[in-house]
Protein backbone atom coordinates (compact mmCIF):
# COMPACT_ATOMS: atom_id res chain seq x y z
CA UNK A 1 0.00 0.00 0.00
CA UNK A 2 1.07 3.67 -1.22
CA UNK A 3 -0.28 6.78 -0.34
CA UNK A 4 0.04 9.63 -3.35
CA UNK A 5 0.50 13.26 -2.83
CA UNK A 6 0.06 15.76 -5.47
CA UNK A 7 3.04 17.67 -6.64
CA UNK A 8 4.60 19.42 -9.27
CA UNK A 9 8.32 18.35 -9.96
CA UNK A 10 9.75 22.30 -10.35
CA UNK A 11 13.27 23.54 -11.58
CA UNK A 12 13.89 26.62 -9.64
CA UNK A 13 17.32 28.18 -11.05
CA UNK A 14 19.77 26.18 -10.96
CA UNK A 15 18.38 24.14 -8.32
CA UNK A 16 14.88 21.35 -8.75
CA UNK A 17 12.88 19.31 -6.82
CA UNK A 18 9.37 18.50 -5.72
CA UNK A 19 6.72 21.62 -4.74
CA UNK A 20 3.64 20.90 -2.80
CA UNK A 21 0.74 22.67 -1.29
CA UNK A 22 1.27 22.61 2.07
CA UNK A 23 -2.62 21.66 2.47
CA UNK A 24 -1.28 17.53 0.54
CA UNK A 25 0.82 17.42 3.07
CA UNK A 26 0.31 16.12 6.92
CA UNK A 27 0.01 18.89 9.44
CA UNK A 28 2.03 17.21 12.00
CA UNK A 29 5.91 18.11 11.07
CA UNK A 30 7.43 15.28 12.47
CA UNK A 31 5.12 12.99 9.97
CA UNK A 32 5.97 15.48 7.05
CA UNK A 33 9.48 15.51 7.63
CA UNK A 34 9.64 11.54 7.36
CA UNK A 35 6.86 11.85 4.36
CA UNK A 36 10.01 14.41 2.89
CA UNK A 37 12.41 12.22 3.34
CA UNK A 38 10.35 9.48 1.29
CA UNK A 39 9.89 11.15 -1.38
CA UNK A 40 13.89 12.24 -1.94
CA UNK A 41 14.60 8.96 -1.03
CA UNK A 42 16.61 10.01 2.18
CA UNK A 43 19.05 8.77 3.91
CA UNK A 44 21.21 7.41 0.80
CA UNK A 45 23.74 8.63 -0.92
CA UNK A 46 22.15 8.03 -4.26
CA UNK A 47 19.27 8.29 -3.32
CA UNK A 48 17.52 5.51 -5.44
CA UNK A 49 14.47 4.82 -4.10
CA UNK A 50 12.96 8.79 -4.20
CA UNK A 51 12.88 11.68 -6.30
CA UNK A 52 16.41 12.81 -5.07
CA UNK A 53 19.72 13.78 -7.30
CA UNK A 54 21.97 12.49 -5.12
CA UNK A 55 23.05 16.24 -4.60
CA UNK A 56 22.49 19.41 -2.22
CA UNK A 57 21.19 20.94 -4.93
CA UNK A 58 18.60 18.20 -6.10
CA UNK A 59 17.58 17.05 -2.59
CA UNK A 60 15.39 20.26 -2.05
CA UNK A 61 11.21 20.54 -1.33
CA UNK A 62 9.09 23.93 -1.72
CA UNK A 63 5.94 23.74 0.48
CA UNK A 64 3.38 26.86 -1.01
CA UNK A 65 0.04 27.85 0.64
CA UNK A 66 -1.93 30.70 0.24
CA UNK A 67 -0.85 33.35 2.88
CA UNK A 68 -3.30 34.73 6.15
CA UNK A 69 -0.74 37.50 6.10
CA UNK A 70 -1.78 40.75 4.41
CA UNK A 71 -0.53 42.02 1.70
CA UNK A 72 1.30 38.75 0.92
CA UNK A 73 0.21 36.10 -1.51
CA UNK A 74 1.71 32.95 -1.06
CA UNK A 75 3.92 31.58 1.98
CA UNK A 76 6.60 29.25 0.81
CA UNK A 77 8.66 27.06 3.40
CA UNK A 78 11.58 25.48 1.86
CA UNK A 79 13.15 22.23 3.01
CA UNK A 80 16.89 21.15 2.81
CA UNK A 81 17.52 17.70 2.62
CA UNK A 82 20.80 15.51 2.07
CA UNK A 83 20.96 12.42 0.24
CA UNK A 84 22.94 10.57 3.04
CA UNK A 85 21.40 12.27 5.92
CA UNK A 86 17.84 11.55 8.00
CA UNK A 87 17.27 15.73 8.37
CA UNK A 88 14.95 17.79 6.84
CA UNK A 89 16.23 21.35 7.00
CA UNK A 90 13.93 24.30 6.95
CA UNK A 91 16.09 27.32 8.60
CA UNK A 92 17.96 28.79 5.66
CA UNK A 93 16.45 30.00 2.53
CA UNK A 94 16.75 28.79 -1.21
CA UNK A 95 16.68 31.56 -3.46
CA UNK A 96 16.87 29.37 -6.52
CA UNK A 97 13.58 27.22 -5.47
CA UNK A 98 12.26 30.95 -4.85
CA UNK A 99 11.94 31.26 -8.53
CA UNK A 100 9.74 28.22 -9.08
CA UNK A 101 6.62 29.17 -5.90
CA UNK A 102 4.43 31.33 -8.20
CA UNK A 103 4.74 29.50 -11.30
CA UNK A 104 3.81 26.55 -9.42
CA UNK A 105 1.14 28.54 -7.87
CA UNK A 106 -0.21 29.50 -10.53
CA UNK A 107 0.15 25.83 -12.11
CA UNK A 108 -1.69 24.41 -8.82
CA UNK A 109 -4.73 27.04 -8.94
CA UNK A 110 -3.51 28.60 -5.93
CA UNK A 111 -3.70 32.01 -8.18
CA UNK A 112 -4.50 33.10 -10.60
CA UNK A 113 -2.62 34.88 -14.03
CA UNK A 114 -2.91 38.97 -13.53
CA UNK A 115 -2.64 39.81 -17.21
CA UNK A 116 0.41 39.56 -19.63
CA UNK A 117 2.87 39.69 -16.42
CA UNK A 118 1.95 38.71 -13.11
CA UNK A 119 3.50 39.79 -9.64
CA UNK A 120 2.54 38.10 -6.37
CA UNK A 121 4.35 39.09 -3.03
CA UNK A 122 5.48 36.19 -1.53
CA UNK A 123 6.82 35.42 2.06
CA UNK A 124 9.20 32.98 2.91
CA UNK A 125 7.76 31.49 5.74
CA UNK A 126 12.05 30.42 6.48
CA UNK A 127 13.46 33.15 7.50
CA UNK A 128 10.19 35.62 7.45
CA UNK A 129 11.39 37.44 4.39
CA UNK A 130 9.32 39.14 1.94
CA UNK A 131 9.76 39.49 -2.02
CA UNK A 132 7.84 40.41 -5.45
CA UNK A 133 7.98 37.81 -7.98
CA UNK A 134 7.08 38.74 -11.58
CA UNK A 135 6.59 36.39 -13.82
CA UNK A 136 5.32 36.01 -18.20
CA UNK A 137 1.59 35.02 -18.15
CA UNK A 138 0.04 35.78 -21.41
CA UNK A 139 -3.22 34.27 -22.20
CA UNK A 140 -3.32 33.45 -18.08
CA UNK A 141 -0.53 30.96 -18.76
CA UNK A 142 2.84 30.62 -17.25
CA UNK A 143 5.15 31.39 -20.24
CA UNK A 144 8.03 29.16 -19.80
CA UNK A 145 10.05 29.28 -22.77
CA UNK A 146 12.18 32.98 -23.89
CA UNK A 147 15.07 33.96 -23.83
CA UNK A 148 16.29 34.87 -20.56
CA UNK A 149 20.09 33.00 -19.36
CA UNK A 150 21.49 32.50 -16.50
CA UNK A 151 24.74 30.08 -15.66
CA UNK A 152 24.31 26.59 -14.43
CA UNK A 153 21.53 25.99 -16.33
CA UNK A 154 21.04 25.11 -20.23
CA UNK A 155 19.46 26.68 -22.74
CA UNK A 156 17.22 29.39 -22.14
CA UNK A 157 13.55 30.49 -20.53
CA UNK A 158 11.62 33.52 -19.38
CA UNK A 159 12.51 35.98 -16.91
CA UNK A 160 11.33 35.63 -13.72
CA UNK A 161 12.33 38.92 -11.33
CA UNK A 162 12.48 38.44 -7.91
CA UNK A 163 12.86 41.94 -5.97
CA UNK A 164 14.05 41.62 -2.71
CA UNK A 165 12.35 43.72 0.09
CA UNK A 166 13.76 42.93 3.38
CA UNK A 167 16.74 40.20 3.69
CA UNK A 168 19.01 41.42 6.30
CA UNK A 169 19.35 39.91 9.16
CA UNK A 170 17.42 36.83 7.40
CA UNK A 171 18.98 33.67 10.28
CA UNK A 172 21.56 35.74 12.00
CA UNK A 173 20.34 39.13 14.33
CA UNK A 174 21.42 41.88 11.88
CA UNK A 175 22.94 42.36 8.33
CA UNK A 176 26.77 42.27 10.21
CA UNK A 177 25.82 39.52 13.14
CA UNK A 178 29.39 40.98 14.77
CA UNK A 179 29.30 44.24 14.99
CA UNK A 180 32.02 44.19 12.81
CA UNK A 181 32.42 44.59 8.61
CA UNK A 182 35.63 42.24 9.44
CA UNK A 183 37.41 39.84 11.97
CA UNK A 184 40.18 37.78 12.43
CA UNK A 185 38.15 34.49 13.67
CA UNK A 186 40.88 31.17 14.07
CA UNK A 187 43.58 33.11 12.58
CA UNK A 188 41.58 34.41 9.03
CA UNK A 189 40.28 37.41 8.11
CA UNK A 190 36.95 37.18 7.44
CA UNK A 191 33.17 39.02 6.74
CA UNK A 192 30.49 37.60 8.49
CA UNK A 193 27.31 38.89 6.27
CA UNK A 194 23.86 37.71 6.61
CA UNK A 195 21.42 39.93 3.43
CA UNK A 196 19.50 36.72 2.74
CA UNK A 197 22.33 34.00 3.46
CA UNK A 198 24.28 33.70 6.45
CA UNK A 199 27.78 33.68 5.07
CA UNK A 200 31.34 33.82 5.93
CA UNK A 201 33.61 35.44 3.46
CA UNK A 202 37.58 34.80 3.50
CA UNK A 203 40.29 35.41 0.69
CA UNK A 204 40.98 32.52 -0.86
CA UNK A 205 44.83 33.67 -0.58
CA UNK A 206 44.19 32.97 3.35
CA UNK A 207 44.23 29.61 3.23
CA UNK A 208 46.76 28.93 0.22
CA UNK A 209 44.35 28.82 -2.60
CA UNK A 210 43.88 30.72 -5.93
CA UNK A 211 39.97 30.86 -5.86
CA UNK A 212 39.96 29.36 -9.49
CA UNK A 213 40.55 26.13 -8.54
CA UNK A 214 37.93 23.65 -10.45
CA UNK A 215 34.56 22.32 -8.13
CA UNK A 216 36.62 19.03 -8.63
CA UNK A 217 39.55 20.29 -7.24
CA UNK A 218 37.86 22.06 -3.79
CA UNK A 219 36.07 18.93 -3.25
CA UNK A 220 38.63 16.92 -2.99
CA UNK A 221 40.83 19.19 -1.32
CA UNK A 222 40.17 17.64 2.23
CA UNK A 223 43.19 19.62 3.90
CA UNK A 224 41.03 22.45 2.52
CA UNK A 225 37.62 21.67 3.57
CA UNK A 226 38.76 20.80 7.21
CA UNK A 227 40.34 23.93 7.82
CA UNK A 228 37.17 25.76 6.63
CA UNK A 229 35.00 23.49 8.39
CA UNK A 230 36.97 24.47 11.60
CA UNK A 231 36.56 28.31 10.43
CA UNK A 232 33.02 27.76 10.20
CA UNK A 233 32.52 26.31 13.58
CA UNK A 234 34.52 29.14 15.14
CA UNK A 235 32.26 31.95 13.23
CA UNK A 236 28.91 30.47 14.05
CA UNK A 237 29.64 31.04 17.24
CA UNK A 238 30.82 34.50 16.78
CA UNK A 239 27.88 35.02 14.88
CA UNK A 240 25.59 33.94 17.51
CA UNK A 241 24.47 30.95 16.02
CA UNK A 242 25.66 28.64 18.57
CA UNK A 243 26.85 25.47 17.40
CA UNK A 244 26.70 24.66 13.80
CA UNK A 245 28.34 21.43 13.13
CA UNK A 246 24.99 19.94 12.33
CA UNK A 247 23.64 22.89 10.66
CA UNK A 248 23.47 23.91 6.52
CA UNK A 249 24.70 27.14 7.91
CA UNK A 250 26.51 29.14 7.55
CA UNK A 251 27.66 28.86 3.98
CA UNK A 252 31.49 29.67 3.13
CA UNK A 253 32.66 31.44 0.60
CA UNK A 254 35.83 32.22 -0.76
CA UNK A 255 36.98 35.24 -2.78
CA UNK A 256 39.36 35.71 -5.49
CA UNK A 257 39.92 38.89 -8.02
CA UNK A 258 37.74 38.53 -10.89
CA UNK A 259 39.04 36.70 -14.35
CA UNK A 260 36.14 37.08 -16.26
CA UNK A 261 35.18 40.69 -16.28
CA UNK A 262 33.07 40.15 -13.75
CA UNK A 263 33.11 41.89 -9.43
CA UNK A 264 35.10 39.07 -8.28
CA UNK A 265 35.32 35.46 -8.26
CA UNK A 266 33.80 32.97 -5.78
CA UNK A 267 34.19 29.54 -4.60
CA UNK A 268 31.29 28.27 -2.26
CA UNK A 269 30.66 25.28 -0.14
CA UNK A 270 26.97 24.78 1.25
CA UNK A 271 28.59 23.81 3.29
CA UNK A 272 30.52 20.69 3.18
CA UNK A 273 30.68 20.72 -0.66
CA UNK A 274 31.75 23.32 -3.21
CA UNK A 275 28.89 24.72 -5.27
CA UNK A 276 28.80 24.02 -9.21
CA UNK A 277 27.48 27.92 -8.98
CA UNK A 278 26.39 30.04 -5.91
CA UNK A 279 23.21 30.13 -4.43
CA UNK A 280 21.16 33.36 -5.16
CA UNK A 281 20.58 34.91 -1.46
CA UNK A 282 24.67 33.87 -1.29
CA UNK A 283 25.14 35.94 -4.20
CA UNK A 284 23.15 38.64 -2.67
CA UNK A 285 25.01 38.33 0.45
CA UNK A 286 28.63 38.55 -1.78
CA UNK A 287 27.39 41.22 -3.65
CA UNK A 288 26.46 43.14 -0.31
CA UNK A 289 29.93 42.70 1.00
CA UNK A 290 31.78 44.48 -1.82
CA UNK A 291 29.90 47.88 -1.35
CA UNK A 292 30.80 47.57 2.17
CA UNK A 293 33.78 49.68 2.77
CA UNK A 294 36.78 47.52 5.18
CA UNK A 295 35.06 44.00 4.46
CA UNK A 296 37.54 41.41 3.07
CA UNK A 297 36.58 42.22 -0.55
CA UNK A 298 38.13 45.45 -0.69
CA UNK A 299 41.02 45.50 -2.51
CA UNK A 300 39.47 42.49 -4.58
CA UNK A 301 35.91 43.66 -5.71
CA UNK A 302 35.65 45.64 -8.74
CA UNK A 303 32.27 47.82 -7.85
CA UNK A 304 30.96 50.55 -10.15
CA UNK A 305 30.18 54.39 -8.18
CA UNK A 306 26.75 55.29 -7.90
CA UNK A 307 24.25 54.36 -5.51
CA UNK A 308 22.54 51.92 -7.65
CA UNK A 309 25.52 49.24 -8.60
CA UNK A 310 25.59 46.10 -10.58
CA UNK A 311 27.41 43.31 -9.27
CA UNK A 312 28.77 40.46 -11.25
CA UNK A 313 29.39 37.58 -9.18
CA UNK A 314 31.76 34.92 -10.46
CA UNK A 315 31.30 31.65 -10.21
CA UNK A 316 32.77 27.80 -11.50
CA UNK A 317 30.10 27.48 -14.40
CA UNK A 318 29.61 31.50 -15.18
CA UNK A 319 28.43 34.70 -13.20
CA UNK A 320 25.21 35.91 -11.11
CA UNK A 321 24.16 39.66 -11.59
CA UNK A 322 22.92 41.20 -8.60
CA UNK A 323 21.87 44.73 -8.56
CA UNK A 324 21.74 46.56 -5.32
CA UNK A 325 20.42 49.98 -4.02
CA UNK A 326 22.47 51.97 -1.35
CA UNK A 327 20.79 54.50 0.31
CA UNK A 328 22.46 57.89 -0.28
CA UNK A 329 22.14 58.97 3.25
CA UNK A 330 23.92 56.12 3.97
CA UNK A 331 26.05 54.23 1.70
CA UNK A 332 26.75 51.13 4.06
CA UNK A 333 22.54 50.60 3.97
CA UNK A 334 21.35 48.22 1.13
CA UNK A 335 17.88 48.89 0.47
CA UNK A 336 16.62 47.00 -2.04
CA UNK A 337 18.61 43.96 -3.85
CA UNK A 338 17.03 42.59 -6.91
CA UNK A 339 17.98 39.84 -10.04
CA UNK A 340 16.61 37.14 -12.83
CA UNK A 341 16.06 33.99 -12.54
CA UNK A 342 14.58 31.34 -15.04
CA UNK A 343 11.96 28.23 -13.97
CA UNK A 344 10.33 25.31 -15.32
CA UNK A 345 7.86 22.71 -14.67
CA UNK A 346 9.25 19.26 -15.15
CA UNK A 347 6.79 16.95 -14.06
CA UNK A 348 3.10 16.97 -12.30
CA UNK A 349 1.25 14.24 -11.00
CA UNK A 350 1.49 12.12 -7.57
CA UNK A 351 4.38 10.78 -5.74
CA UNK A 352 3.79 7.46 -3.82
CA UNK A 353 4.99 7.31 -0.19
CA UNK A 354 4.64 3.88 1.45
CA UNK A 355 1.72 3.62 3.90
CA UNK A 356 4.00 2.93 6.75
CA UNK A 357 5.28 6.32 6.54
CA UNK A 358 1.96 8.27 5.97
CA UNK A 359 -1.71 7.21 5.17
CA UNK A 360 -2.99 10.01 3.70
CA UNK A 361 -5.12 10.55 7.16
CA UNK A 362 -4.19 14.06 8.68
CA UNK A 363 -6.16 13.18 12.18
Amino acid sequence: MQTPIKTCFMRGGTSRGPFFNAADLPADIATRDRVLLAVMGSPDRRQIDGLGGAHPLTSKVGIVSKSATPGVDLDFLFAQLQPDKDTVDTTPNCGNMLAAVVPFALEAGMVQAQGETSTFRVLTLNTDMQCDITLRTPGGQVEYAGDARIDGVPGSSAPITINFLDTAGSVCSGLLPTGQVKDVIDGIEVTCIDNGMPLVIFRAADVGRTGYESVAEMNADTELKDRIERLRIACGHAMGLGDVSAKNYPKMTLVAPARDGGSLTTRSFIPHVCHDAIGVLAAVTVATACVLEGSVTTGIAQVPGGNVKAVSVEHPTGEFSVELELDPANPQNVTRAALLRTARLIMRGEVMVPAAVWDGRQG
